[in-house]
């Protein structure tokens, strides 16, 4: 999922869609906590929290692109690819920003999230200093289905600029479980580049920037295109371009999946303002990003 909280410019007239079907969400206490579910979500995943988590730590690891470590109970239910709601602590911001989660570490009740500042409220996020608290849903969305690799299988991620971070957590918990990971990272230019280091940890990993200031010049496609066909899953998420590219290529492979970018509203499946069409439907026929997704398999969704 390659999610940015920016400008309060959302697709549609997404408000009127959330009056009416806001009723489709029940707000109600459990332990002390506050716990907000819609009822597909309850069927999917249980809950969704609403937490005060702590920021323990923040870094600038790249031109406008920051690295937060939060702590809260909720990290005890994330899964890979899954997201989370963060109010922005002003309030003239009315909307969340939603934000993939990039590593999971539930021994310690942390994750880690990686933004990118895209408007104001991202802007405000960049300047809270460790020991802020942070008012977060989630963790929200499916996830990445990493149950059909096996010890030894041969895995394919593809990854763009700040879609990148969400495919963290799988090449870590693909490579705990045996499996040999290829990784291919796009970035605009060598300063755009993050989480290489990281990624090699668990992963063969190969970048490529536009410009070739870094690693091989041009886009992941041009790799791709010459790398073996036979892998056991496929695992993506970055711009729009990337994604059409995968979605066509892999369309007919049977554990391919796309992690897809939307802005929100209410992130709980009620408001319909993050929908994407399904292929070989009429445009009647949506899913929602924040709730169906944000991860679909290949040839589902049109991209």
């Amino acid at each position: 999922m390659r999610l940015q909280g920016g400008k309060n410019g959302i697709r549609g007239n997404w408000l009127p869609c959330f009056l009416r079907n806001l009723a489709a969400a029940r707000f109600f206490l459990v332990e002390s906590e506050v716990i907000m579910v819609s009822d597909s979500c309850k069927k999917r995943f249980g809950k969704i929290m609403l937490e005060q988590m702590e920021l323990l730590e923040q870094v600038e690891i790249a031109p406008n692109i920051f690295s937060m470590i939060l702590k809260g109970q909720m990290v005890a239910q994330m899964q890979a690819g899954q997201f989370l709601h963060i109010r922005v602590p002003d309030d003239s911001k009315l909307l969340r920003r939603p934000i993939s989660i990039a590593e999971i570490d539930r021994d310690n009740l942390t994750c880690r999230i990686i933004y990118r500042i895209e408007g104001g409220g991202t802007a405000i996020f960049s300047q809270l200093p460790a020991g802020s608290y942070l008012d977060v849903m989630g963790p929200q969305g499916n996830g990445f289905d990493l149950t059909p690799v096996r010890s030894g299988d041969q895995v394919l991620i593809i990854g763009g600029g700040i879609g990148v971070p969400p495919l963290l957590e799988v090449a870590k918990e693909l490579h705990a479980k045996g499996a040999q990971v290829t990784a291919v990272l796009g970035f605009a230019d060598k300063a755009a580049v993050i989480l290489e280091s990281e990624m090699k940890k668990y992963s063969e990993v190969i970048v490529t920037t536009d410009n070739g200031s870094y690693g091989r010049k041009g886009y992941v496609s041009a790799v791709v295109d010459k790398l073996p066909q036979d892998y056991a899953a496929v695992y993506s998420c970055g711009a729009p371009a990337m994604l059409q590219y995968v979605d066509r290529k892999f369309q007919d492979h049977p554990h391919a999946y796309l992690s897809m970018e939307s802005r929100m509203a209410c992130g709980m499946g009620a408001c319909y303002a993050c929908v994407v069409h399904v292929a070989g439907q009429d445009e009647s026929v949506n899913k929602r990003v924040c709730e169906d997704g944000p991860v679909f398999e290949t040839g589902t969704i049109i991209v």
